[in-house]
């Protein structure tokens, strides 16, 4: 028997938090060094891991070892988007010496586990999941390649390793969980071998809780009852008893529904993403009550201590040095990467999350006139950087990335990075005065960058959607794109009012204030930075999570 196969909690548990909770997700940002997340939801987990580890809870991280991790962005010899794959080592993973098997399209494939220990780089305990072993033949031990294959049967199988593996896992260290909470429904398969486990779907029920990160039915993954069947993804469950737990008929298994089917209690990621899903699922019979938590981030792995200790010591000339300083830094990254060295002491905007359409990162070049004016203005001068990464699959999201790499050319003062990982956020937040976040309205669950931003001295611009909605104060801590009737409006319409709001703020509110009104400008930044490291940080969030969502009563 390995060290790992008694599982203890490697620290002292506070009593606020002795529920024992195994936290399964897809991906987690949890340092730079481990490439094993893409985008929202990986920062989200990581942060909630950290968080966790800071309060000292009783929750264990359940994860895969992604071999290649999401892709690596580099460029073609233009500057366009080249994804590439490299092996990654890590020698600061711990072997726990455990392997174990889970059956894949009826046959045994080997899993291995690995240990994130906490000390490492303050998290909670994280257990990463990999088939990439001699054991497994070839095509299973793609499997832990790259986080979410383009292969439907490659992504089914990944979701089995979470969720089968995961359940599997937690038995072998005898960690047996209070709570399972599944983060995002990729590992709802857990549930097919806890029913095994505890013989009832109400014994699952009062164990499993359920997080869903997507605000509209077709974001939900759904894939062939037969094909899962054909690929054990059921767990050796007949298929008419898995129809008759889940209540869904017909053909398609929707893995979410699944999820809040089996779930005690189920939340939402931010107040309007917790109405949205409401509303969503209400024609849905046995569905959990679904509350909200809005997503938050971690201030002490984010934040910039110094830029928070000048604020609160009112020292305005000690905070400009080192916003100043932080831009400087940030634009040797930027002039290495583009060759374009920016100004400091020029406004800078930041448009930098996972490229999607919904997100809409090149809105406001849409109307090229009114932007070229924008980019020329000596009066106001202002520069804009993007940086991003798209699904390697996305072709219209890598057009649009290639499409601002190809317009940068014409301007000294527009830059497209790539390589948008954790330690180049952290980076650009620093590097931005405003942050622009333009998605469509309500399809944004809750998007957390622009927190981070302003934890490093920025101010966010945005769209009236996800956690904004709690947060935004406009021309007092923020800027804010006054919502529309959306619902009336078409695609395009919605579109076109949201770029002309987006022209309008910038020339009439955000310039004049950032170069004729310095004081009020700081007023709106240390506005921000005071209320986002509130309630929008991430020890609120994992507390919340224990009280709203752990506790049964």
């Amino acid at each position: 028997m390995t060290d790992f196969q008694q599982f203890n909690m490697p620290y002292e548990v506070s009593s606020n938090y002795s529920k024992k909770v195994a936290y399964f997700s897809m991906e987690f940002a949890i340092h730079q060094p481990l490439k094993i997340y893409s985008g929202g939801l990986g920062f989200l987990s990581g942060s909630h891991l950290r968080s966790a580890y800071e309060l000292k809870q009783n929750l264990i991280g359940i994860g895969i070892l992604w071999k290649y991790g999401y892709y690596d962005q580099t460029r073609n010899q233009d500057q366009t988007l080249k994804p590439e794959w490299y092996e990654k080592t890590y020698s600061f993973l711990k072997d726990t010496g455990i392997k174990f098997q889970i059956i894949v399209h009826d046959n045994p494939v080997w899993v291995k586990a690995w240990y994130l220990a906490p000390e490492t780089f303050q998290s909670a305990p994280l257990f990463l999941l990999s088939t990439d072993l001699p054991e497994n033949d070839y095509l299973s031990q793609t499997i832990s390649h790259k986080l979410y294959d383009a292969d439907t049967a490659a992504k089914i199988a990944q979701c089995m390793l979470l969720g089968l593996g995961g359940a599997k896992l937690l038995d072998i260290l005898n960690f047996n969980p209070d709570v399972y909470h599944l983060n995002e429904a990729h590992g709802v398969s857990a549930v097919f071998h806890l029913i095994q486990k505890f013989g009832s779907k109400e014994a699952v029920k009062e164990r499993l809780v359920f997080t869903t990160h997507t605000p509209e039915e077709a974001g939900n993954e759904k894939h062939d009852f037969h094909l899962l069947n054909k690929m054990s993804f059921f767990n050796g469950v007949p298929l008419e008893e898995v129809k008759k737990l889940t209540g869904i008929q017909g053909d398609i298994f929707n893995h979410s529904l699944a999820a809040l089917r089996f779930a005690r209690k189920a939340n939402g990621v931010s107040k309007l993403h917790g109405e949205v899903s409401r509303e969503m699922w209400k024609n849905h019979p046995n569905i959990p009550e679904i509350t909200h938590i809005t997503n938050s981030q971690n201030f002490k792995y984010w934040a910039d201590k110094q830029l928070y200790r000048f604020m609160e010591n009112e020292d305005d000339s000690g905070f400009l040095d080192r916003k100043r300083h932080l831009k400087k830094r940030a634009f040797e990254l930027v002039a290495d990467q583009t060759g374009k060295l920016l100004d400091p002491d020029v406004l800078t905007i930041v448009w930098a999350r996972r490229f999607a359409a919904y997100k809409r990162a090149e809105l406001i070049t849409r109307d090229l006139r009114r932007f070229d004016a924008l980019m020329r203005n000596t009066k106001y001068p202002i520069q804009i950087i993007w940086a991003g990464k798209p699904y390697p699959m996305d072709y219209g999201a890598i057009s649009v990335f290639n499409q601002l790499v190809h317009l940068s050319k014409n301007y000294p003062n527009v830059a497209v990075c790539v390589g948008y990982e954790l330690t180049l956020s952290k980076r650009l937040k620093q590097a931005s005065d405003i942050w622009l976040n333009n998605p469509r309205v309500p399809r944004e669950a809750s998007g957390t960058s622009g927190m981070t931003a302003s934890m490093n001295g920025s101010v966010n611009f945005s769209t009236y959607d996800g956690w904004i909605c709690e947060f935004a104060d406009h021309g007092k801590n923020s800027f804010i794109v006054p919502p529309a009737n959306y619902a009336s409006m078409s695609i395009q319409d919605t579109d076109e009012y949201d770029m002309n709001k987006l022209f309008e703020i910038l020339e009439n509110d955000i310039l004049p204030t950032y170069y004729d009104h310095p004081e009020n400008w700081r007023k709106i930044l240390y506005k921000g930075m005071k209320e986002v490291n509130g309630f929008f940080e991430s020890n609120r969030m994992a507390d919340e999570y224990y009280q709203l969502m752990y506790d049964p009563k």
